[in-house]
């Protein structure tokens, strides 16, 4: 996914309310990417709800996010 190569940008694919909070507790996601052809309305709403009410654990995770270059 091309906005993976912005600054200060970690999006994910996001098609069920588990992969959602999974991004942002283990990626730190910021951006939450939907796939419209393959989700109904109600399914992106609770999907979007997951991605915004989790956070990033940090830990272990942060070591990951820390190899990612800022450019």
């Amino acid at each position: 996914m091309t906005a993976n190569k912005h600054q200060g940008i970690r999006s994910a694919l996001c098609w069920r309310k588990e992969i959602a909070a999974l991004a942002r507790q283990h990626n730190d996601a910021n951006v939450c990417s939907l796939p419209a052809r393959f989700i109904t309305l109600k399914d992106a709403y609770t999907i979007i709800d997951a991605f915004l009410s989790s956070e990033f654990e940090g830990g272990r995770h942060l070591t990951r996010i820390k190899k990612i270059p800022l450019k």
